[in-house]
């Protein structure tokens, strides 16, 4: 039977992250995709031009039409720009009680665009992360959230460890952005708060818009089919990296990936 999952997050214009991006994922890994639309953004391939946060009592409508009807097993949680409805996701968290629940704390776009202020990732890190199966910041959000820079493995590691004692849960810490050099090759690492380890070739490319919202939707998707942890991210890190590898041209910026790769014709 196809599971069905759920994304909670911004939509994106262009087509390449947010909500369009994590039912292109989960239609790719396997399972059937529902959405609850949090905040519209301007966006395209060059950047992020304007964020508009729907209003608390309209995401509610969409959680309660969405889990009233379908069999939830597992939710992904992307965008949230807004400390109301921080509440009301965790509301109905608590009162659904999905099986997984995957944070994605989208602070930073992959340009730099600064998506959060201050006050709303003081809510975040009280209300939501507490709740999550897992949380799946990159180094830049992960600097946020420990409040200082990591640069090393070693920093990688701890500041890992450090967010998964400070809000119960494990992290995945993605290094995606950050190349590390390793016997004269250039890899991309990804670091599980239980120790794994994740590492794929670097893919030189302007084609990485959308890759967390894309990674962390794949990670649902596969603890929704019954992964472990361990498995979902490896299948999720080979699934980013092969649509890195993919992916077709369609703006002038930040390219998205591929996320059809295995279904469309060269």
């Amino acid at each position: 039977m196809v599971k069905s999952v759920l994304t909670i997050a911004g939509s994106d214009s262009s087509g390449g992250a947010g909500i369009q991006a994590d039912l292109k994922s989960f239609a790719a890994n396997g399972v059937y995709g529902a959405s609850v639309i949090t905040a519209i953004t301007a966006q395209n391939t060059q950047g992020v031009f304007a964020v508009e946060p729907l209003s608390a009592e309209i995401v509610n409508a969409q959680l309660e039409a969405v889990f009233s009807d379908l069999n939830i097993a597992a939710i992904k949680i992307g965008m949230v720009a807004d400390k109301k409805i921080m509440g009301v996701m965790a509301g109905a968290i608590d009162k659904y009680r999905p099986a997984f629940v995957v944070i994605d704390p989208v602070m930073v776009s992959t340009t730099g665009h600064r998506l959060l202020e201050a006050d709303q990732i003081e809510t975040l890190k009280e209300i939501l992360l507490p709740l999550a199966t897992v949380v799946t910041p990159n180094l830049q959000e992960a600097e946020v959230l420990l409040g200082h820079q990591i640069v090393t493995m070693d920093e990688m590691e701890l500041g890992c460890k450090a967010l998964s004692a400070q809000f119960g849960t494990n992290i995945l810490l993605k290094g995606g952005h950050f190349p590390l050099e390793r016997k004269g090759k250039r890899i991309s690492v990804d670091m599980l708060s239980s120790g794994e380890v994740f590492e794929s070739d670097w893919v030189e490319t302007d084609s990485t818009h959308g890759t967390g919202c894309s990674l962390s939707s794949a990670l649902c998707a596969n603890l929704a089919k019954g992964a472990c942890l361990v498995e979902a991210t490896h299948h999720a890190k080979d699934f980013v990296h092969v649509g890195i590898r993919e992916a077709i041209s369609v703006g002038s910026g930040s390219n998205p990936i591929h996320h059809f790769y295995g279904m469309w014709e060269k």
